[in-house]
């Protein structure tokens, strides 16, 4: 482990001999940069008493991109060294083809600082982090003498990246991340229930250490695993459905954020492509994408092509105002970059990816929604889902989510899922709650194969005629 700078130009591969390189290969083409990038993670989990997992990764490498319309060439090696990048460059070039194109204008520059740079790895000895989990495992345990299996576990990650332009300009990021879980099994009667809970963000590991901290996720998770004990079948049908704050804003991530990522609108992709300026959800709903909120999951201080990061308004009082665009698909759509070309790493190309995606609060009380409810559901928790981008179809399973009639709210369920289109939801947003809010820190975001973090909120929402699938007629 080295708290060493990332110093690219500084090993087998100088910044000249790196530009020269690059100039080459992007003569003729309408974009593209270097990228390389430094990662290190380590991970720990403590599961049933003992250690399960104890890891540590480095990697490095950098990525070559040309680009030329709609064609991009790229190409990526783990060894950064001048010899390799003029290989690279042979591959990435077949992408440029005879050239005749205008390179696009460089990113506009930032001073903004989101978060840390220091290493949140180095911050703590691994006999802390260790003697952390075995005390979440006991604490756990003395809290509740139902708890039969308590998994804990730990990660911290640092990426530093720098991305260099045939101009010269370069621009570098140092982006820290971590991340507390804890997940608890109960059983009672022969019958046994999980529950998990946990976060974290671009922070240092310090905040997440803490008893006060550690000890509220735990008494979270494991009140989750308690109230799934009691949970009845969930019942089925077409029915409305509560949605509480934070976490539940995935379903929106899901059905909705994607289908507002430029590449698929370019394409005529996505149930919400040709729909600019038009109405797509009901009059009160905003939709945000916001990479900018300090030191949180899915916020970046540049991209992945090193544009600035920025708070996109996608939806507006329930008209379609913008999309997340790449420099790609900005400039074939005749837009401009928003901030959001992302990538896994260097072995991946940049595409069009969310951030912080949010819907910003309304007006009504938490208690008023669920009060209108008169046969239905109200869901505050959500594991996996399925989403179909071209139609923007969803099924999420509930964690959590409790049988509502006549405004009461009755026994937990079990075995719920929502059911749906992201579009058709929009608009069947009958109320939005004054009481938005982010989740945790917890989200990754998959597309083509490549994953992100991401953070999710939203505020309590009451949709009508959601299907709910379940487990009782």
């Amino acid at each position: 482990m080295t708290d060493a700078p990332f110093r690219p130009f500084e090993t087998a591969l100088d910044r000249d001999g790196a530009l020269s390189v690059l100039r080459d290969t992007l003569a003729g083409a309408d974009d593209g940069e270097l990228f390389l990038e430094r990662r290190r993670s380590e991970m720990i989990v403590f599961d049933d008493g003992r250690v399960k997992t104890a890891s540590y990764d480095a990697s490095e490498g950098f990525g070559l991109r040309a680009v030329r319309g709609e064609t991009a060439g790229y190409a990526h090696s783990t060894e950064i060294s001048e010899q390799a990048l003029r290989r690279a460059a042979e591959t990435a070039r077949l992408a440029v083809g005879d050239g005749g194109g205008t390179m696009a204008d460089a990113p506009a520059g930032t001073n903004r600082k989101l978060y840390t740079d220091s290493d949140p790895i180095a911050g703590h000895a691994f006999s802390v982090k260790l003697d952390t989990l075995k005390e979440i495992d006991a604490f756990v345990r003395d809290l509740d003498s139902r708890v039969v299996q308590v998994t804990a576990s730990m990660a911290a990650s640092l990426q530093e990246v720098e991305i260099l332009r045939e101009d010269g300009q370069s621009v570098a990021d140092t982006r820290p991340m971590v991340r507390l879980n804890v997940s608890v099994i109960v059983e009672e009667n022969g019958r046994r229930e999980s529950g998990s809970a946990g976060g974290g963000g671009r922070i240092g590991l310090t905040s997440l250490m803490t008893r006060d901290h550690w000890q509220g996720v735990a008494r979270e998770a494991l009140r989750v695993a308690v109230v799934n004990l009691a949970a009845v079948p969930a019942p089925a049908g077409v029915m409305d459905v509560a949605l509480g704050n934070g976490w539940p804003g995935i379903l929106l991530h899901e059905a909705v954020g994607h289908g507002l990522e430029g590449d698929f609108n370019r394409k005529g992709q996505s149930a919400f492509a040709g729909l600019m300026g038009q109405r797509v959800a009901a009059p009160g709903v905003t939709v945000l994408d916001d990479g900018t909120l300090p030191d949180r999951r899915g916020s970046i201080t540049v991209d992945d092509e090193g544009t600035p990061s920025a708070k996109n308004t996608l939806i507006e009082d329930g008209i379609l105002v913008g999309y997340m665009q790449d420099r790609q698909n900005a400039r074939l759509m005749g837009v401009s970059p928003t901030g959001n070309g992302r990538r896994e790493s260097y072995a991946h190309i940049p595409m069009p990816r969310m951030t912080n995606t949010y819907m910003l609060g309304g007006d009504v009380s938490p208690g008023d929604i669920v009060a209108d409810v008169k046969d239905g559901i109200y869901a505050v928790g959500f594991g996996g889902g399925q989403v179909d981008i071209t139609n923007g179809k969803f099924v999420f399973s509930c964690t959590e989510a409790y049988r509502v009639q006549d405004g009461k709210i009755g026994a937990p369920v079990k075995g719920a899922t929502l059911i749906g289109d992201g579009a058709t939801a929009l608009t069947n947003i009958r109320a939005v709650g004054n009481d938005m809010s982010l989740d945790p820190g917890m989200g990754n975001c998959g597309k083509q194969g490549q994953w992100v973090p991401v953070g999710v909120g939203q505020p309590t929402l009451l949709i009508g005629g959601l299907t709910v699938g379940g487990s009782a007629a």
